[in-house]
């Protein structure tokens, strides 16, 4: 599989399926990549459906053991390593979020509003619902019809959308008008890319042209979060990626993710989390050692 070579690695799973920036495969029983049994990050979103079996994995510093049916979704910073499996049957979803039309991208930029969980529970009723989703995305990504990814795409936001139904999530947006889903989308695409650097509210209204005011009211509606939330915590569940997974010392940790030096990092961390990095890392490693 495809490896991007960073501290965690980046494994494109797009890539190795044959896709460009979308990709769905169906695995048989226990057919698992040996290398997802390392701890790792996937290039674009993922959604695994969950129709036999269980699969039991770590993603980002939580261990879970999961039961068909469910729908496992995965952002692009998230680390994940499977532990094990049985009898597990799935169908496993890859996408960049500049495959959605324009009208979804919105959708991505809330991601977190649809899929705050990343393991979904659902009943067999609803399984028939995406599978037929997924059946047909499959059959389209291995076929040779014209305008297929036109046809995907729009598979694909319907799946999304019936995930979030199926959540009973009556999200406030998907009420917002195209102005203000474009909004939360560019927010969240650069807090994603300047989340280290960047860190207060007026540096990404500048960016977006708006007031910080604006913002922050238009994200908080959206996602039920102050803009400097967001932030904050991006920067916060980053250092615990790296305090779980990584072999770096609390200084590097520091420079890797901007903080002047180790004593305001250490100061920040405990601020949000009720704990020292120091800490947070021996219990966590201990949790599950």
């Amino acid at each position: 599989m495809p490896v991007t070579d960073t501290i965690i690695p980046v494994y494109n799973f797009i890539a190795c399926a044959g896709g460009k920036d979308f990709a769905i495969i169906k695995s048989e029983p226990d057919e698992i990549f040996t290398s997802l049994h390392s701890p790792h990050r996937h290039e674009g979103y993922s959604i695994t459906l969950l129709l036999r079996g269980s699969i039991t994995q770590f993603i980002d510093f939580e261990k879970y053991t999961i039961t068909a049916p469910a729908v496992i979704s995965m952002t692009p910073d998230q680390i994940a390593q499977i532990v094990g499996t049985e009898n597990c049957e799935m169908i496993c979803i890859s996408f960049n979020k500049e495959f959605l039309i324009t009208e979804m991208m919105g959708w991505i930029a809330c991601w977190e509003c649809m899929f705050g969980h990343v393991v979904m529970d659902i009943e067999e009723g609803y399984v028939r619902e995406l599978k037929t989703y997924a059946d047909l995305m499959l059959e389209e990504f291995y076929g040779d019809k014209p305008k297929k990814e036109v046809v995907i795409r729009n598979l694909l936001s319907a799946f999304i959308i019936s995930c979030a139904r199926i959540r009973g999530e009556h999200l406030v947006v998907m009420q917002m008008d195209a102005m203000q889903n474009k909004l939360v989308h560019q927010f969240k695409y650069q807090v994603d890319l300047h989340f280290r650097e960047k860190t207060q509210v007026a540096q990404y209204a500048d960016m977006l042209y708006v007031t910080p005011g604006h913002l922050n009211d238009v994200i908080k509606s959206a996602v039920g979060k102050t803009a400097k939330q967001v932030i904050d915590e991006k920067r916060i569940a980053e250092a615990k990626r790296l305090l779980f997974w990584g072999d770096q010392n609390m200084k590097e940790i520091a420079w890797q993710l901007k903080f002047e030096d180790d004593s305001y990092f250490n100061r920040f961390f405990k601020k949000h989390t009720g704990h020292t990095p120091s800490l947070f890392q021996r219990m966590i490693r201990e949790k599950y050692n």
